[in-house]
C-alpha cells in the first residue's frame, strides 16, 4: 500500500517516461462538468507502476483507475502527493477525501476507515538472491529483511519474527529497500507482487529470484475514505462497477501487467 526520491536503480525520467506514455494527469481537477463535485485524492506517488509523479504530473495504474472511476461516477478528482504514512493522517483529518495508493484492505484498517469494493488482487513476494537457500518466509529467521513501513509486508514480517526483531528494516519507500538489497545490506525484501515484480524487472547485472510463500494471506487493494463517509463509498463503488463491467478496468490492468 508501496525511494520516493528516485534512486539510481530507478531513474525518475525513465520511470515517468514509461508511465506517462500511458496516462498523465495534473493536480488540478480532471476536465469535465464544472458542476461536478471535486474530491482530493491522496497518494504516495513513488510506487510504480501504481503511482508516480514529476511535479504536478501523475501517472500509473491507480491513477488511471481512479480517474476512470470518477468519470464513470460523475465526479472529478484533484491529486495530492501526500507520501505514504502522511496519507493516513491526512485522510483522517479531512485534508484529503480519498486514499488511492495500492492500499490493502485489512481488518485493522477497516476499523479506522471505510473501503470500496476491491479493484486489484495481490499477494506478498520475497525478493532474494538467485543463489540464496531461502525458499519460504520461515527461512528468513536471523536474516536482514527489508519492508516498507506501515504495509502488510511489514505486518507479516513482524508477526513471523517478533515486533522487536532487529533484523526487520522498515523503509519509508520501497525503492530504498530494493536498493539496499542490491547493495548487499539486506538478505531479502518482502513486498506486494505488483510493485516488487516491477522493481525486480529493473534490476541489471544481478541475479535474483522471487518467492511466493503459500502461507501468505490473499489480499486485495481498495479505495479508502474517511470512516462513515458511506455516500462517497457508494459513488466510488458505482464507478468501479461500471469500469469492471464495461471492460475498462481490464484494459488498464493489461496495459501495466500483461507482460508480468
Amino acid at each position: 500500500m508501496t525511494g520516493k526520491k528516485r534512486c539510481s536503480l530507478l531513474p525518475l525520467a525513465v520511470v515517468l517516461g514509461l508511465l506517462l506514455a500511458s496516462c498523465v494527469s495534473g493536480c488540478s481537477p480532471q476536465s469535465g462538468n464544472v458542476s461536478e463535485k471535486v474530491y482530493v485524492v491522496g497518494t504516495d506517488a513513488a510506487y510504480p507502476p501504481f503511482e508516480s509523479a514529476e511535479g504536478d504530473r501523475f501517472a500509473g495504474f491507480d491513477i488511471d483507475v481512479m480517474n476512470e472511476v470518477a468519470k464513470a461516477a460523475g465526479f472529478q478528482v484533484e491529486w495530492k502527493n501526500t507520501g505514504w504514512p502522511p496519507l493516513i493522517a491526512d485522510l483522517d483529518a479531512g485534508k484529503v477525501d480519498i486514499g488511492m495508493s495500492a492500499i490493502s484492505i485489512t481488518d485493522k484498517r477497516r476499523e479506522a476507515f471505510d473501503f470500496s469494493d476491491p479493484y486489484f488482487d495481490l499477494n506478498q513476494l520475497i525478493l532474494v538472491a538467485e543463489d540464496s537457500p531461502i525458499s519460504k518466509l520461515a527461512d528468513l529467521q536471523g536474516k536482514q529483511i527489508g519492508v516498507q513501513a506501515m504495509t502488510t509486508g511489514e505486518d507479516i514480517a513482524k508477526k513471523a519474527f517478533g515486533y522487536s526483531y532487529a533484523g526487520i528494516k522498515s523503509y519509508k519507500e520501497m525503492p530504498s529497500a530494493v536498493n539496499d538489497f542490491l547493495s548487499g545490506r539486506l538478505d531479502a525484501v518482502i513486498g506486494d507482487n505488483g510493485g516488487i515484480i516491477y522493481y525486480a524487472t529493473k534490476i541489471k547485472d544481478k541475479k535474483f529470484k522471487l518467492i511466493k510463500d503459500e502461507a501468505f494471506p490473499k489480499e486485495s487493494y481498495g479505495i479508502m475514505v474517511k470512516k462513515g463517509n458511506l455516500a462517497l463509498v457508494k459513488k466510488i463503488n458505482q464507478g468501479l462497477h461500471t469500469i469492471k463491467t464495461n471492460g475498462t478496468l481490464q484494459k488498464i490492468y493489461d496495459r501495466y501487467f500483461q507482460q508480468q
